[in-house]
């Protein structure tokens, strides 16, 4: 146990970290930066050094900084990816402390009390991570003090280390902005005069309390040690994987299944511990001579039912090929997805555990992407007024409002030998003679200017549902700005 005066945090801070992770996979020179879009604006999102030094910045607008530099570079960016990079680096540098958390979006923080003997010092810690930083081609500064906030201050505006108690002395000339404000809060004060942290502990605590709000003297005291702050370390990812070692080598399909059981029971309870259902599975079985076999499954549904999900895993070891053996089994989910505890109904329950039983079987001989389902699209136009989807990936559509009834089949619009602007009486369609005996309608549908359909080139269409005296049930329409008639559906 160390009392709070032993404390020490290291802050690392990478102030081009989005820009860093592309470059080092694709090197470029000259100026770059990756481009976000906010709004109706692309906007630069991070920039390397050659692009800062021709006076570009963060938050700039591409057309903007074009303005500045005309060779600049640009890619998108990608947040998700950024943040996986981040969570790499957190896992890396475990190897200095346990004790290691995020800090923002583009740092990290630990707390290295009692760890920095292992390497040395503090000074040689910080050196070592500064080298393989280097290597890796990854801009960072850092800032060791005896707080959170005191460590931030020196990572953002003076990196390097301060003394152990020595941190009024190591903040004193630092900007007020190095206590994370607010931008308004920092404007404030410099329009007050006080600019630097120094300034702020000579000056009256309720004055400053009643203008700028409680925030401003509790970064301070933060940053000066009077008020504490945790660094919460980033939990592990719960890992979903068992494995079972044989005593005896099997090969017979029952013995597998058995084994499968065993191996679901206890990955099942750690899916419903964490509130979490398997989406894909992946079974490896290992052979006497060394050689392995894998059998995936992905399901349409969550899951964590162990008696559903070995049913399931029964055609997939069919094939199987035991060898001499089999003397281990590993069962990992490798895609999960949250499945929260919910009310069990007898009946609703029971037909969409079915259904998603079913769909995983068929998708297991077709593939799951082969499964699909029609949903309904905010569209007028007939022909857009649905999507295709995989069922396994897709929820079912609320129902499906159509003020006018619609076809059960839709083809593309075929013509009619007809010349009246009034639905014709007789016509020729598919070379037949059809008498029309009951007509409803005009449903007018205009097109959808926006998108350049060649099917609707031809302007507004009145649609009619017309019976005819041979039995079919026609949906036809007449175009009356290029006058015509088609048919362009057939109702059951």
């Amino acid at each position: 146990m160390f009392d709070g005066r032993a404390r020490r945090i290291l802050t690392l801070w990478f102030p081009r970290l989005a820009s860093d992770r592309v470059l080092r996979v694709r090197p470029i020179e000259g100026p770059f930066a990756l481009v976000l879009r906010e709004g109706n604006t692309d906007r630069l999102h991070c920039l390397n050094a050659a692009a800062e030094g021709q006076g570009l910045a963060r938050g700039m607008a591409l057309s903007e900084a074009r303005a500045f530099s005309p060779v600049l570079q640009t890619a998108p960016a990608e947040p998700a990816r950024e943040a996986q990079f981040l969570e790499t680096l957190r896992r890396w540098a475990t190897r200095y402390c346990p004790w290691v958390g995020l800090d923002g979006s583009d740092g990290l923080v630990l707390d290295i009390t009692g760890s920095d003997h292992l390497w040395g010092g503090e000074e040689a810690m910080m050196a070592e991570m500064a080298a393989r930083l280097e290597r890796a081609r990854i801009a960072v500064r850092l800032g060791l003090a005896d707080t959170r906030g005191a460590a931030w201050a020196l990572a953002h505006f003076a990196p390097g280390r301060a003394a152990p108690g020595a941190r009024l002395a190591a903040l004193a000339k630092l900007p007020v902005a190095a206590l994370r404000l607010p931008h308004e809060t920092v404007t404030g004060l410099q329009r007050l005069g006080l600019r630097e942290i120094g300034d702020l502990t000579r000056t009256p605590r309720a004055p400053l309390v009643r203008r700028f709000g409680a925030g401003l003297m509790m970064r301070l005291d933060q940053a000066l040690g009077d008020l504490p702050e945790q660094v919460s370390p980033a939990s592990e990812p719960p890992h979903y994987g068992t494995r079972l070692t044989l005593p005896e080598p099997i090969g017979q399909q029952a013995d597998v299944m058995a084994g499968i059981d065993r191996l679901l029971d206890r990955l099942c309870a750690k899916l419903k511990e964490n509130e979490a259902g398997a989406r894909t599975l992946s079974l490896t079985l290992r052979r006497v001579d060394q050689a392995s076999q894998e059998v995936e499954l992905r399901l349409a549904t969550p899951l964590r039912d162990p008696a559903r999900i070995a049913a399931l895993f029964a055609r997939g070891i069919e094939d199987i090929d035991a060898g001499f053996g089999i003397d281990q089994m590993r069962l990992a989910a490798t895609q999960v997805e949250p499945l929260p505890v919910r009310q069990i109904g007898a009946i609703a329950t029971e037909r969409r555990d079915r259904l998603g039983d079913l769909i995983t079987r068929i998708g297991l001989r077709i593939g799951l992407e082969n499964v699909q389902r029609y949903l309904p699209a905010d569209s007028h136009i007939p022909e857009r007024s649905f999507l295709i989807a995989p069922a396994a990936f897709t929820e079912a559509g609320g129902n499906w409002h159509q003020p006018h009834p619609r076809p059960l089949r839709l083809f593309p619009p075929e013509p009619v030998e007809a010349d009246t602007p009034d639905p014709p009486r007789r016509f020729r369609w598919r070379r037949q003679s059809l008498t029309a005996q009951r007509v409803e309608g005009p449903e007018r549908l205009m097109p959808e200017w926006w998108f350049d359909d060649p099917n609707w080139r031809r302007g507004m269409r009145d649609y009619w549902r017309v019976e005819t005296g041979q039995g079919w049930r026609l949906w036809m329409f007449h175009t009356p700005q290029d006058p015509g008639w088609y048919v362009e559906g057939v109702f059951a």
